[in-house]
């Protein structure tokens, strides 16, 4: 079942480095919420707090509360691998496994935890891949390595990859930066449908999709240079594009800076 998130004072280190500052929100489930803002602000970096990937990279800590429904997900003895099995991710690139099928790419993570019967594998692969609108593309293909794809398909598959697992949430990392205009719709498509199984979360760059594909839509800024991100406001994706609250969010989405 999709969760929620709610965010409460978190603040992202890199080293001595405050990345980002002070950020408290709730993502609510099954919905969709978009992160916007100028490039540097720390979306990204905050996207990765929400399932302890900050912390993989050399010097990266966080202050602060992240709440998976009640799960503190930074409290003391929880395991940050069983973390990002709750929340999945697709990063900004395609980045299927290059030696493995199409079918091993899904399977990946089903057996890490292991446990499945070859029947049971080849049930949840179709259901993913389906899920993932990519089932009538390769059925016939599953042996072939994944990264004989296109770049739509492959980023496809690696959504089909993150949801065979059953995560409760979604990140996305500007899912469609590297793809075409085709391939960028088939995306968007394929997170309206999701949505109804997911909370999903989707860093973009690009204003057109966030108000395509958005319930709520959070915008982020840098109070200046060399400090770190902030929130400046979430809310509803209708709103903040037609009557922001904060001027700085109006002037951005206008094109004014950024």
């Amino acid at each position: 079942m999709a969760k929620r998130i709610d965010v409460s004072g978190l603040t992202a280190f890199y080293g001595a480095h405050k990345a980002i500052e002070d950020i408290s929100m709730t993502v609510e489930p099954r919905s969709v919420t978009a992160f916007i803002g100028p490039s540097g602000c720390g979306k990204s970096t905050f996207l990765r707090t929400l399932n302890r990937m900050h912390e993989v990279t050399p010097g990266g800590r966080v202050e602060g509360k992240v709440l998976l429904d009640d799960e503190d997900l930074y409290g003391s003895g929880v395991d940050p691998v069983s973390v990002r099995r709750e929340v999945g991710m697709v990063f900004q690139r395609p980045n299927p496994f290059p030696t493995m099928s199409i079918f091993e790419n899904v399977a990946a993570g089903l057996r890490l935890n292991g446990g499945y019967r070859k029947s049971e594998l080849d049930d949840v692969v179709e259901k993913s891949l389906r899920g993932a609108n990519l089932w009538n593309e390769v059925k016939d293909r599953l042996n072939k390595p994944g990264s004989g794809l296109s770049g739509g398909q492959q980023q496809r598959l690696c959504i089909a990859r993150a949801i065979a697992v059953e995560p409760r949430v979604l990140l996305m990392d500007e899912p469609c930066s590297a793809l075409d205009p085709i391939s960028t719709l088939a995306i968007e498509d394929l997170i309206g449908e999701l949505k109804e199984r997911f909370t999903i979360v989707i860093v973009t760059h690009n204003m057109q999709q966030a108000a395509r594909v958005s319930d709520r839509t959070a915008f982020f800024n840098l109070a200046g240079v060399g400090q770190p991100g902030r929130l400046v406001e979430i809310d509803d994706t209708e709103r903040i594009f037609s009557n922001p609250s904060v001027q700085a969010t109006e002037d951005y989405i206008s094109g004014r800076f950024g």
